[in-house]
């Protein structure tokens, strides 16, 4: 069963095409702590931009190989677009931004960005 998320402003909206995870991940690298992700990653096939291409900005840091999307509006960043190693586009998931998932009752995996 799909489901949905958004930006805060509701201008950038996106579904994915999957059930809603059970699992996720946090980071401790200085850009996804301080925004307090919690992630999920989709393969880029089974995500759809709904809305607000127009309002997305870009940032990318450390080895530019990860473009953070985020609202120009309202700032949220709601996914990340990026390759694995093999090629494959993936989408990372902000799951703060689906409200149909509740973070607390997920399996969070931590992952250790700092160290990379």
């Amino acid at each position: 069963m799909p489901y949905e998320g958004s930006c805060h402003c509701g201008k950038v909206t996106f579904s994915v095409d999957a059930d809603p995870p059970l699992e996720a991940m946090t980071c401790n690298c200085s850009h996804c702590s301080r925004k307090g992700f919690v992630l999920t990653f989709v393969p880029a096939a089974q995500f759809t931009l709904k809305s607000g291409a127009d309002a997305l900005g870009s940032y990318e840091f450390y080895k530019h190989k990860i473009d953070h999307q985020f609202c120009t509006t309202c700032g949220t960043q709601a996914f990340a677009a990026s390759a694995m190693p093999d090629g494959t586009e993936m989408r990372a998931v902000n799951l703060r931004c689906v409200p149909e998932v509740d973070i607390d009752t997920l399996k969070i995996t931590k992952v250790d960005g700092a160290s990379f």
